[in-house]
């Protein structure tokens, strides 16, 4: 082939080639069991309410999660993510002291259904700050609304808090490429200070199907609370994840 026509090829495969290393457009769907190491309520955060435990209360898991992640690569260094993390967790146990929680008081050694929802919405902008051969990073912030609510039911007797915020954090994350189609990927948005902090992390290993489809498995962990007047909470929480993303 002669130079121009090489040059030519090289032309007209740029914007394919563009596309490959970074996709405009990512949707991923994560699911798997999540289990809580520790779940520790108290509300309102003073006497008489009741600090208590409602992994002790009501089990550790596991139960169903899952997320949904849209990646918009504006261009090569700037991008936007959004992501819907629902989480529900319903079950019944019985505790072996009377609970003061929310306004009302919960016999012991009588059934106690909770329940504990914390939905995250977050919307978060990346800049790209190393695209290597065989590691890309980005750094950026992240802007998440939370939604969570507290519910105790026990016969006639029930009281609840919902709690809606928005928590500013830290957003990071490295991808590795290990071989030609496997990866190793780190991603995290995180803040700790003041009364509170928020963790989320994931380490998950891929496979690229050599088309839009990569398929990824791996382990999440989401920890993080308040303590403030109005409510005490902290909890831990573990995952096995696995994913399917579809890249454009």
């Amino acid at each position: 082939m002669s130079r121009s026509s090489i040059l030519l090829a090289l032309l007209l495969l740029a914007p394919v080639l563009s596309r490959a290393q970074t996709p405009r457009v990512v949707v991923e769907v994560e699911a798997g069991p999540a289990w809580q190491s520790y779940n520790d309520v108290q509300i309102p955060n003073a006497p008489p309410a009741t600090r208590f435990s409602l992994t002790e209360l009501a089990g550790s898991g596991p139960v169903a999660a899952g997320r949904l992640l849209v990646t918009w690569n504006v261009n090569e260094r700037h991008g936007l993510r959004f992501l819907a993390a629902p989480f529900m967790r319903i079950a019944s146990g019985v505790s072996d002291r009377p609970l003061v929680f929310a306004g009302e008081t919960y016999a012991a050694d009588v059934p106690i259904e909770a329940v504990y929802g914390f939905d995250s919405w977050r919307l978060t902008y990346r800049y790209r700050v190393r695209a290597g051969e065989r590691a890309t990073a980005w750094v950026g912030g992240t802007a998440k609304l939370r939604d969570a609510i507290v519910e105790l039911r026990q016969g006639e007797t029930r009281s609840r808090k919902v709690n809606v915020g928005f928590v500013p954090l830290l957003h990071g994350a490295v991808d590795w490429r290990l071989a030609a189609r496997w990866r190793l990927a780190l991603d995290a948005d995180a803040l700790a200070g003041g009364p509170g902090r928020a963790i989320d992390a994931a380490l998950k290993l891929g496979y690229d199907t050599g088309g839009p489809w990569l398929v990824q498995a791996g382990y999440r962990t989401l920890e993080g609370g308040a303590d403030v007047d109005e409510v005490y909470g902290f909890a831990w929480l573990h995952y096995a994840v696995v994913s399917v993303s579809w890249r454009r």
